[in-house]
Order: C-alpha cells, then sequence, then structure tokens
C-alpha cells in the first residue's frame, strides 16, 4: 500500500486555493497532483492527458460550475471520484453536487491533514460527509411528495437483504461495520453493495445514502 499513489487534479477559479491545495497534497504520503484547472470546463482536457482518481472540485466558478462539471465527469467512463470543495454557501448546490456524483465535499478551512484523508478515502470509493453535515443536508432535501415516492419504488426493486444494506448506507455504516451488524462476510457486503449500485445506476455510495434517506429508510 505505501506504494500506491493517488493522483489529484485541483479545480478552483481562485489561484491561491489552488496553489494552497496544490502544496499541501503534494506533501501528503501518497498523494499527487498531476494538474490544476481554473474552471469546470477545463476538466475533460486535462483528464484526456493525465489519468486522475479524484478530482477535488469548487462549486463557485465562472464558465462552469461544480455540480455541472460533475455530472459532465461522472458520465465519463472510468470517471474519477469527485470531493466538493466549498464554503457552505449553498445546501442546493451541495445537495446537486452529491446527486450529480460526488463522493463528498470538504469546507476550505478543513485542515490540511483531514484534506489529504479524505483523498484517499475517496480515492477508495468511501463517502466524505460529516454527520452534523449530512443531517443538515437530508433536512433540506426532505420532501413527502413526489421524491420520497419515487425514491421508494426505485428501493422496491432490491431485496431485503440489499434493503437492510442501503439502510446501513443511509446510516453511515461502512462495510466492515456493515458484515458486523448484518452478520455477513466482507466480501458479501461488498457484493451486495456492487449489485445495489448496479440495480439502482448510481456510482457511489453517497448516492444510495440520499436515496434512502429520501425514502425515509433511515
Amino acid at each position: 500500500m505505501a506504494d500506491v499513489t493517488t493522483r489529484v487534479l485541483v479545480v478552483d477559479d481562485d489561484p491561491l486555493v489552488r496553489a494552497g491545495l496544490t502544496m499541501m497534497l503534494d506533501g501528503a504520503d501518497g498523494i499527487a497532483v498531476v494538474g490544476e484547472a481554473s474552471d469546470g470546463d477545463e476538466v475533460p482536457a486535462l483528464l484526456d492527458r493525465h489519468p486522475v482518481d479524484v478530482v477535488l472540485m469548487d462549486l463557485r466558478m465562472p464558465r462552469l460550475d461544480g455540480v455541472r462539471a460533475t455530472a459532465r465527469l461522472r458520465a465519463r467512463a472510468g470517471a474519477p471520484e469527485v470531493v466538493v470543495l466549498t464554503t457552505f454557501d449553498s445546501d442546493e448546490e451541495i445537495l446537486g453536487a452529491l446527486r450529480a456524483g460526488a463522493n463528498g465535499f470538504l469546507l476550505k478551512d478543513t485542515p490540511p491533514q483531514q484534506i489529504a484523508d479524505a483523498v484517499r478515502r475517496a480515492a477508495l470509493g468511501e463517502s466524505i460527509l460529516s454527520p452534523t453535515v449530512t443531517r443538515r443536508l437530508i433536512d433540506h432535501a426532505v420532501d413527502h411528495g413526489g421524491v420520497a415516492a419515487l425514491a421508494r419504488r426505485r428501493l422496491a426493486g432490491l431485496t431485503e437483504r440489499e434493503r437492510e444494506v442501503v439502510r446501513a448506507i443511509g446510516q453511515g455504516r461502512t462495510n466492515a461495520e456493515i458484515a458486523g451488524e448484518l452478520f455477513l462476510s466482507l466480501a458479501t457486503v461488498k457484493a451486495h453493495v456492487s449489485q445495489i449500485l448496479l440495480k439502482l445506476e448510481l456510482s457511489n455510495r453517497t448516492q444510495v445514502a440520499l436515496l434512502a434517506h429520501d425514502a425515509g429508510e433511515v
């Protein structure tokens, strides 16, 4: 594992933020910044030139914002993971980015070690969401009408065991925690998660968690 390098693309319209993130991440073990972009519309060309594992994506950019850039990026074959960078100005924008396929988000004043750790976790497909912020977003997203009904219909195609795994993901459980709670092997839990993503046509656990909350499963 020590030889594995997580390749990162930093996307932010503030050159000082980009420089700070690049300097900090390049100095972290197992992480290398392979490119920088000042706007979301520059991302596709950079991805064509550089293999990337994680994109740190600003939300507010002048030409192509982080939500739309994330949606376009995640539609690519073999797309890298996305972690949104934000000052938490807008719940709607953050929720939009998560629904578009971002693994989670970081506040721009997050301590450097936590940012590096979040990048490593994102590269493994983990969700980057603190319980406090998750609650705020889910409360904001509550809809007792069409969204909830649609979410329940989507989950109806899962087996009962898969729905148990979905509920656990919605509660923020890791695969290891799910395995312990449901008395399953870790390999079985991973297989269930893969099948859930396939059936629901979702790209990551964060989207599964949001769907679980929309459906009232958590």
